[in-house]
């Protein structure tokens, strides 16, 4: 009987446990527990008024509000790089107070004031969201919501009178809605000239302070007067409209934009070498600046003439003198084929005096190549008279609010004259019937300028600018703006199609000295473009 008891026990116990995980398994699936009930959603709007007040406060603001975008990108770039960024910001931060410390210690009597520890911690800023603001001027505006909860340790050691005080900042609270601007976007790297910030309500600031390792904020009222005094003063410095201006480039050289004027006049050349076999050459000059994409002057065409003279006068702009070199080359015209070039060579501008004629002759060469034996050949010389003329230092545009001022053309322009100048930004909504590669074409008193082609764009963004010199105000003149589309294929279908047109009159811009408008284009739908015109005189 023993024998069969233990059997029997074993059996027992084996179908004990699978009848038990069995009925256990069916019991933890299908029988549900009353006192677990499903989570109630609810909208916001049906939420009581003081869940509501304890749930704003941590919803972000692009959620709440829809011209907010989402910044999760930026705050997971942030994650990974501010290791590294902490220590950059830090280097940067004690490279920038060192001078200033140094020049403010001696009013107070102080023997120096090191940083013994800074570090911005583990914890990166986090962006809740960022307004972005779209605006017809070159600017691009930005409004973030920062929030950063830090564990920063800054520890300063500051020595006086033989004695050593440590300084330490901990649990460092920064709540802050700042204004970024970035302003006047230019063509060059990194596309911006100048950043602007301002902030848009006072921050609110949090932070542990600790003197020799006892905790100052916990002084009764000190917390609440140190916390209020930050406030005020950051506010005082940088609450909207007053900005902390970082420059990050000449915005008149960012833009490439006219700095004076090259008076040339072309006085005559002597001892050039004919080119035709039978009788003498038929010379005329063809000038140009290097680095410049303007059209280039020529002079008129002295038929069988190896020593001419034309005393003819140009006027040129120039963007950047110091790089600038004035190209002379002579040609011998030819009634049928290619005209033969006769000699050339070129005059820096850095070369020249300022205000003051300066004649040259130069020696005409076959290239500027120095080591090619050819330019050893005698081919004659060219006589020229030069006058560069910068504009004052007064009108060159220092800073943006100073870019909607319009330079003043330099002393020596024709009375009544000036630069009309032409900026094409952009255009909008363009609709093509076969293609649309769009182009702008300007024409003004019969001369025609184009901006570059751009493929396959509805919404082109072109930022090129042309300039005129005029003899006298275009009050009754009217630009002529039309937007060409150019098919990229070859082919004698539909090669070109007008997108649209409009007529600008001159007088607005004679008399406001700068305008910069959308127009709406003729025979198109919806398309538009920004035009900046700006009317420059030497008053």
């Amino acid at each position: 009987m023993g024998f069969f008891s233990t059997i029997f026990g074993f059996c027992g116990f084996g179908l004990g446990i699978s009848i038990g995980l069995v009925v256990g398994y069916f019991l933890f699936i299908y029988v549900q527990s009353t006192d677990v009930q499903n989570p109630e959603i609810r909208p916001l709007v049906d939420q009581d008024t003081e869940t509501l007040q304890r749930m704003l406060p941590e919803i972000p603001l692009w959620v709440k509000n829809p011209d907010y975008d989402r910044l999760d990108w930026l705050n997971k770039f942030l994650e990974y790089m501010w290791p590294y960024l902490d220590k950059a910001i830090c280097k940067t931060a004690k490279e920038i107070a060192k001078p200033i410390i140094a020049e403010e210690i001696p009013k107070y009597k102080i023997e120096s004031v090191e940083f013994e520890t800074l570090t911005l911690g583990s914890l990166p800023p986090t962006f809740q969201g960022m307004k972005v603001y779209v605006t017809d001027e070159k600017e691009l505006i930005m409004e973030p919501s920062i929030k950063w909860a830090g564990n920063p340790n800054v520890l300063v050691a500051v020595k006086a009178f033989g004695l050593k005080a440590t300084v330490q900042v901990v649990d460092l609270q920064v709540f802050a809605a700042p204004r970024i601007t970035l302003k006047p976007l230019v063509p060059s790297f990194p596309c911006f000239a100048q950043i602007n910030v301002s902030l848009m309500d006072k921050p609110y600031v949090d932070f542990g302070l600790k003197l020799i390792g006892a905790d100052l904020m916990s002084i009764p009222g000190l917390y609440r007067f140190v916390q209020e005094l930050i406030k005020d003063q950051v506010a005082n410095m940088y609450l909207w409209p007053k900005t902390l201006e970082v420059p990050i480039m000449d915005p008149a050289k960012a833009f490439n934009r006219p700095v004076g004027i090259l008076h040339v006049k072309v006085l005559r050349a002597m001892k050039l070498k004919k080119k035709d076999l039978l009788g003498a050459s038929d010379p005329y000059v063809k000038l140009k600046l290097t680095e410049n994409n303007l059209p280039s002057h020529k002079t008129s065409v002295k038929l069988k003439n190896l020593n001419p003279e034309w005393n003819e006068e140009f006027n040129i702009v120039v963007k950047d003198p110091q790089s600038q070199a004035l190209e002379l080359i002579v040609y011998d015209w030819e009634k049928v084929g290619k005209h033969e070039k006769m000699g050339m060579n070129v005059v820096p501008l850095k070369d020249l005096p300022k205000d003051e004629p300066k004649v040259l002759t130069v020696d005409l060469l076959k290239n500027m190549d120095l080591n090619d034996a050819q330019n050893e050949k005698q081919r004659g010389q060219l006589e020229v008279e030069l006058t560069y003329k910068p504009f004052k230092e007064e009108d060159m545009q220092k800073g943006f609010e100073e870019t909607l001022t319009v330079q003043k053309a330099p002393e020596g322009t024709p009375a009544g004259g000036g630069l009309l100048v032409i900026v094409v930004h952009e255009a909008q909504d363009l609709e093509g019937k076969h293609h649309c590669n769009p182009s702008a074409r300007l024409i003004f008193r019969g001369e025609e300028k184009r901006t570059k082609p751009l493929k396959k764009s509805r919404d082109p963004r072109w930022a090129e600018d042309f300039q005129f010199m005029c003899e006298e105000p275009p009050i009754n003149d009217k630009l002529h703006v039309e937007v060409v589309s150019t098919s990229s294929r070859m082919g004698l279908l539909h090669p070109k199609e007008s997108l649209g047109y409009v007529q600008i009159s001159l007088s607005d811009v004679v008399s406001n000295k700068r305008i910069n408008q959308k127009y709406h284009l003729i025979d198109s739908k919806n398309g538009q473009i920004q035009i900046e015109l700006q009317w420059r005189t030497a008053e």
